[in-house]
């Protein structure tokens, strides 16, 4: 892992979270619709375009799964991010009395790494090259 990786994920995360947590403030924040609901909502659309940026700039397409895979695997693993969001929102906001905004950035905080870690080293992870006779071998 790189430090220029984990920049480029802070980046690419950073813009997702933005689109996430503006979904959320329009429609959860102004609109007022369910928190639950535009979470969900907001976090499959972040989620897509985190994925497409990602393959651009932070990590190679293709080299253990292919796309569809991969997208299936982002969404497995968003899924977990999600369920842990969707508890920590509700904790948060209905025991807890905190504002909707700090909940969802307190919750977007904690699943940024989570989904660093698992795109790093299970989906998008490149095999290491092999020491075979005089020749590496990937």
């Amino acid at each position: 892992m790189s430090l220029e990786r984990v920049t480029r994920y802070f980046f690419v995360g950073g813009l997702s979270a933005i689109l996430d947590i503006l979904i959320f403030f329009i429609f959860a924040k102004l609109a007022g619709f369910n928190y639950l609901v535009v979470a969900s909502f907001g976090f499959m659309i972040a989620t897509l375009v985190n994925y497409f940026l990602s393959v651009r700039l932070v990590f190679k397409s293709g080299v253990k799964f292919s796309r569809t895979q991969e997208i299936f695997l982002v969404y497995v693993a968003s899924a977990i991010s999600l369920l842990a969001t969707l508890i920590v929102l509700y904790v948060m906001v209905n025991n807890m009395q905190f504002e909707l905004i700090f909940s969802k950035l307190t919750t977007t905080a904690l699943v940024f790494i989570w989904n660093f870690v698992v795109r790093n080293y299970l989906i998008f992870r490149e095999p290491k090259a092999e020491k075979n006779g005089d020749t590496w071998v990937l």
